[in-house]
């Protein structure tokens, strides 16, 4: 052989050992790896999972402010991918040491108020806008949708997540994934599973029937998984009766892979070396991706499969799935963008959706929209300091948040000179003192994310009474802030403090006393007490916290240049303890670095090592209205400025899916979109179950006067099974179903009835007890 073919064999030799990934050669990449590149890969790209950037979820050095990466081996063609942060916008840094180019994103609205549209294909939209940021941006994968259940008003994370119904938080999390990905990035729906509280979130067990988990808490995230194909799934911290979620097969494998055929990736939410949870059990469990990652993970796989604890045919398996996940990404395809989204064209699809997500709770005598009004005394600190998002690792650096005297100069109504600019120089004190006050431990609140609720000053009256004759109309501002790690708590939070009550009591009665108008809007992500003032003001919208155009949406409500017909995803109780779940959950303020001190009792601690669902499936509407317990709110409810007259509905049944269709027309004065919900009450069974049950929707165009649409809502015979655990099976039981068609769940405007054979769907064992 001469030593130019030995030269040719050897090379030849090398690139057999060292194949590109492509994505037709896997299995020869999988096959070239060494053990070590294999848990390498398993294990996310932060060096130090324990710095400051690390605790806020800032591991990326190609794009500052991501969330994390994969990590990158050269040898084999496997580059790093981004993930950032989510479901509202991306999150990264908005500026950057060496440039004076922004890198700020879009701040759309929260997942409350994305729900409350009841839009799929608005919904849609907004995933494609932000998609296509996240492309932009050069991230893989936005961390989000938020897909856990409103088990109750208190959990501080409510604003990222949908509703306390299954079924709308499925279809509205489908459209969203399918919105983002359609534009060739993935997403990473979170947190799986029940995630039902923030307060010791890393360890609270939550422990509930298998009825409960899989007809409340897993649905929505069934419903997505087969029919979105997310690119990944993010395990959640907790214990599900017992077993943490990052570590349980019967929940990742079982359930999510072998029950629901997804084929993405697993990554675990934001967390270190675990010394309750082996890394080898969470790769046994199914668990592809350990974030952000510390570099003693990627030894616990080696010396786990070098000590036979851990078989390498499960490291294979989920190798595999990662490099599956690779080869689709803007990074590995080297599509992504050039850091110059659209966002002028992003900031007009934000304003759309939040107006039709805002929900008119109140509209005395018409009040809304608003009639001559030209000057408008503006009081409560959220009017000059609007919230657009939540905070935590869902923020978004915005290049600008519209507040209410923004919004309203914009639409030709002004503010009063004197209430104005003590507000704003208010404002700039409060910031200030935030600064000098804040808990470094806090990490979530930061004042330079424009996201940070200020205390509420209290107004005298004979200030009040100086505004009155300044002023057509008054708009009180409430606000309300809410985030990562830490729980709402009642009096503060849930109520209304001693100032706002005041203000609410004392601006309705100096004003009505003249004869001119009060409007309250409700800046919140999460619901409010209004049992005992809502008959004070004349008109109340929730505007949620609607993104960084929130003013301008606010102002196309209240002018009238948008007709509300947003629609409550959750029930607004009168009383939080009116919820079952309230007596079962965190209800003081401690922190996540409190926790020790507690644990020193030596003891287990309810609502922080465990928490009982008690309440079992009766969440939110099942439980108020199976028992006709009176509510502030229903779920479903939402004022328009027209009316609909509601046809007789017709249902039909083709193979598996059935139909139910009506006909609604728009009988008033002002164009309008109204939204249809079905509602299903079952044949009496063998076990309890819900009065009625919301399992379609549908929303009609923009309805002219006079006009009308036919809607057509489809679901599938499985969709009206409840789940018995006697025999660890889906059950329709035979007999007449009767399809109720209403405004929300206490207003039904027709119904009609179906006879269905008995449906059954046998499922694995999965969270069924062993012993």
């Amino acid at each position: 052989m001469t030593a130019l073919a030995a030269g040719f064999l050897s090379i030849s030799m090398m690139a057999q050992k060292n194949p590109k990934l492509n994505a037709g050669n896997i299995d020869e990449v999988l096959a070239a790896m060494t053990l070590e590149e294999k848990a390498q890969l398993l294990v996310g790209g932060a060096n130090n999972f324990f710095s400051q950037t690390a605790v806020m979820g800032n591991f990326a050095q190609t794009v500052p402010g991501a969330a994390g990466t994969t990590a990158t081996i050269e040898r084999l063609g496997i580059p790093e991918t981004i993930v950032t942060d989510g479901p509202a916008g991306v999150h990264i840094d908005g500026t950057r040491p060496g440039t004076s180019k922004t890198f700020y994103a879009t701040g759309f609205p929260i997942g409350t108020c994305l729900a409350s549209t009841w839009n799929t294909e608005l919904v849609k939209d907004v995933g494609r806008a932000i998609g296509n940021e996240t492309k932009a941006y050069k991230c893989d994968v936005i961390l989000g949708p938020g897909m856990n259940i409103h088990r109750n008003p208190l959990c501080g994370r409510n604003f990222e997540y949908y509703s306390e119904d299954p079924i709308l938080t499925g279809r509205i999390g489908t459209a969203y994934v399918q919105g983002v990905q359609s534009e060739g990035v993935g997403v990473s729906l979170k947190h799986f599973a029940v995630n039902s509280q923030e307060t010791q979130r890393v360890v609270v067990d939550e422990r509930l029937s298998v009825r409960a988990l899989r007809e409340i808490y897993l649905r929505g995230f069934e419903m997505v998984v087969r029919e979105a194909n997310p690119w990944t799934v993010m395990s959640s911290y907790n214990r599900i009766n017992g077993v943490f979620a990052q570590g349980n097969y019967d929940l990742l494998t079982k359930t999510l892979r072998e029950e629901w055929g997804f084929r993405g990736i697993v990554m675990t939410d934001w967390i270190g070396r675990r010394t309750a949870l082996p890394v080898k059990q969470c790769v046994w469990a199914g668990n592809d991706l350990f974030m952000p990652g510390q570099p003693e993970q990627s030894k616990d796989i080696v010396d786990a499969v070098n000590n036979g604890t851990l078989n390498i045919k499960d490291v294979d398996r989920n190798v595999r799935y990662m490099l599956e996940y690779i080869v689709k990404t803007p990074s590995f395809n080297k599509t992504t963008g050039n850091e110059s989204p659209d966002l002028k064209i992003h900031a007009q699809i934000t304003r759309q959706s939040a107006t039709e997500g805002m929900v008119l709770l109140k509209n005395q005598n018409a009040t809304l929209p608003m009639k001559n009004i030209k000057t408008v005394a503006l009081f409560g600190t959220g009017s000059y300091h609007f919230l657009s998002g939540g905070v935590g690792s869902g923020c978004v650096h915005t290049p600008y948040i519209v507040d209410m005297v923004e919004g309203l100069k914009n639409a030709g109504i002004s503010s009063t000179p004197l209430l104005t600019d003590i507000y704003r120089k208010y404002i700039d004190y409060a910031k200030l003192k935030f600064e000098a006050d804040r808990n470094p431990m806090r990490w979530f609140e930061n004042s330079n994310m424009g996201d940070q609720k200020y205390p509420e000053i209290a107004i005298s009256q004979r200030s009040i009474i100086s505004e009155v004759s300044k002023a057509d109309a008054a708009i009180i501002t409430i606000s309300r802030q809410a985030g990562e790690g830490v729980d709402r708590i009642i009096d503060e939070e849930f109520g209304l403090t001693t100032d706002e009550k005041n203000l609410v009591s004392d601006v309705c009665a100096i004003y009505h006393q003249v004869g001119k108008p009060v409007i309250v809007i409700i800046n919140s992500g999460s619901v409010l007490e209004t049992a005992s003032w809502r008959h004070l003001p004349d008109a109340i919208l929730v505007a949620w916290q609607p993104g960084e155009e929130g003013g301008n949406s606010v102002a196309d409500i209240l002018t009238g240049k948008v007709n509300p017909s947003g629609r409550l995803p959750m029930t607004w109780p009168l009383s939080v303890y009116d919820h079952p779940s309230t007596a079962n959950f965190p209800q003081d303020k401690v922190e996540i670095y409190d926790y020790e001190t507690l644990k020193s009792s030596g003891y287990d601690i309810p609502n922080r090592d465990y928490t009982m669902h008690s309440e079992d499936i009766w969440v939110g509407y099942r439980h108020f209205d199976t028992n006709n317990k009176p509510v502030a709110y229903p779920f479903g409810f939402g004022l328009s400025y027209t009316t609909f007259e509601y046809g007789k509905p017709a249902v039909k049944r083709s193979g598996n899916q059935i139909t139910v269709s009506i006909t609604i027309r728009n009988t008033g004065k002002m164009a309008g979109k109204e939204v249809a919900q079905v509602y299903v009450s079952a044949p009496k069974a063998a076990y309890e179950k819900p009065a009625k049950e919301l399992k379609a929707f549908g929303k009609t165009r923009l309805l002219a006067p006079g006009q009308s649409e036919t809607l057509k809502m489809t679901l599938n015979v499985r969709d009206l099974a409840s789940f018995s655990e006697k025999d660890n099976q889906w059950v329709a039981d035979a007999g007449s179903y009767t399809f109720m068609v209403g405004s929300n769940v206490e207003n039904i405007n027709g119904s009609a009835t179906l006879n269905l054979e008995k449906y059954t769907e046998k499922v694995s064992d999965a969270f069924v007890s062993k012993k």
